[in-house]
């Protein structure tokens, strides 16, 4: 079976992935989901005229004659504070209000003194000039209307976009519901972190692995479950599973070998392969399938190989943007940046190779991007030292140090 290639995979996923459905939350539950429609400002921002500073409000008016010859003093009347208030104050003409940051302009006032440039005659305030209407207020709605758009479909919400919601009242968004995600490890001779391993036996890194990345993305899915290999009991997990969840991940069983029957046993449950194989370095044989149901809920399936350097890959690259498509997010993209390589790396005649690297900038600000050793998919010893993954295009030769190449950030 041939090969497909890199680009072409990741294209797979925008073609062939749906959001999932929209369902309605509390705004301050819905960080990091994605929005299925816009969200509007419902208020006035600001919601009333209001004091940008701690000062003194009055009317400009009353200071139209102010000189030095002629000063005008404004007795302080009274003291407007940022809550409190029954209805809008009122300021009498030819007084002056103490007024805090936020609190509403009272009617009659039309600009305000910051308290540490206002000069104080006892119980007034004096003016030895005129002064500017409109400065230092903040005018109802000069951010933005009511009904004003802040965030479109496909929006993803960071919490600048959580706290602007909020500011502008909106109680409730709609977004697309959270995945359901069921995660597998494969293989009689993997045994959980903390136990007692007998010859030939290993201590699985995929699960703790698949879990730590699927949070890094906001995922909350139950714990990787372990199968051994066993046809019957993956074809049972598997059902239930696809029965189930929105996306399948399974570590393990998708080679070539005697024992690698997990992309059979998906496509004998009605998962349609879309590809099985890409070339890429590591992660070869990585399977990706949908299961149409009949109510039209998609059903994904990806089957990652066995070696913990290939799952890395597999989720970084890939089962990250089936996440980013299921979510509903505008315009997925996994961020590629061009950096420069300080040391020659080898090609792969036929694969592309996904390799783990430090990144430094220079005085310059360039991304100088460094290989490190024991790149094996085998391998993860270097990951607590890797910044970023590069792409290395498949070819002959060795790219040369002062290549520039693409990478990603590995979540930290």
């Amino acid at each position: 079976m041939a090969m497909i290639a890199l680009e072409d995979a990741l294209a797979v996923y925008a073609r062939s992935v749906r959001p999932l459905p929209a369902v309605e939350m509390p705004v301050l539950d819905g960080l990091g989901r994605v929005l299925a429609e816009a969200a509007q400002a419902q208020t006035d921002l600001p919601r009333f005229d209001q004091s940008a500073l701690d000062g003194y409000c009055f009317a400009t008016a009353d200071l139209a004659t102010a000189s030095d010859e002629h000063p005008v003093r404004l007795p302080i009347v009274q003291t407007i504070a940022a809550s409190g208030h029954a209805a809008r104050p009122v300021l009498a003409p030819g007084t002056a209000a103490r007024i805090f940051t936020g609190a509403m302009l009272p009617s009659g006032a039309d600009a305000m003194q910051a308290q540490e440039r206002a000069q104080r005659d006892g119980d007034a305030l004096l003016f030895t000039k005129p002064f500017p209407t409109g400065r230092n207020i903040r005018r109802q709605a000069e951010e933005l209307s009511k009904g004003t758009v802040l965030a479109d479909a496909g929006d993803r919400i960071g919490p600048g976009l959580l706290a602007s919601l909020v500011n502008a009242e909106v109680a409730t968004v709609r977004v697309h519901r959270a995945p359901r995600v069921r995660v597998f490890v494969t293989g009689d001779e993997v045994r959980p972190a903390g136990t007692a391993l007998k010859p030939g036996e290993i201590h699985d890194s995929n699960g703790p692995l698949i879990a730590a990345l699927l949070r890094s993305q906001g995922i909350d899915a139950p714990p990787p479950m372990h199968l051994g290999d066993d046809p019957a009991q993956v074809r049972a997990a598997l059902e239930q599973a696809l029965a189930e969840a929105d996306l399948v991940i399974t570590a393990g069983g998708a080679s070539v070998g005697d024992k690698d029957f997990l992309p059979a046993t998906a496509e004998s449950l009605g998962v349609q392969r879309l590809f099985w194989k890409v070339a890429q370095k590591p992660a070869k044989p990585l399977f990706f399938g949908i299961r149409e149901d009949d109510g039209g809920a998609q059903r994904l399936m990806m089957a990652l190989p066995g070696n913990p350097g290939a799952v890395l890959i597999s989720m970084v690259l890939h089962v990250r943007l089936v996440l980013d498509h299921l979510a509903g997010l505008k315009r997925p993209d996994l961020g590629w940046i061009h950096g420069v390589l300080d040391h020659p790396v080898e090609r792969d005649d036929e694969r592309a190779r996904l390799i783990r690297m430090r990144l430094c900038h220079d005085e310059h600000g360039v991304a100088r991007l460094n290989p490190l050793p024991l790149q094996d998919s085998h391998m993860l010893s270097n990951l607590g030292r890797a910044d970023v993954l590069v792409w290395v295009e498949a070819g002959s030769g060795v790219v040369p140090a002062g290549a520039a190449l693409r990478w990603i950030a590995l979540p930290e």
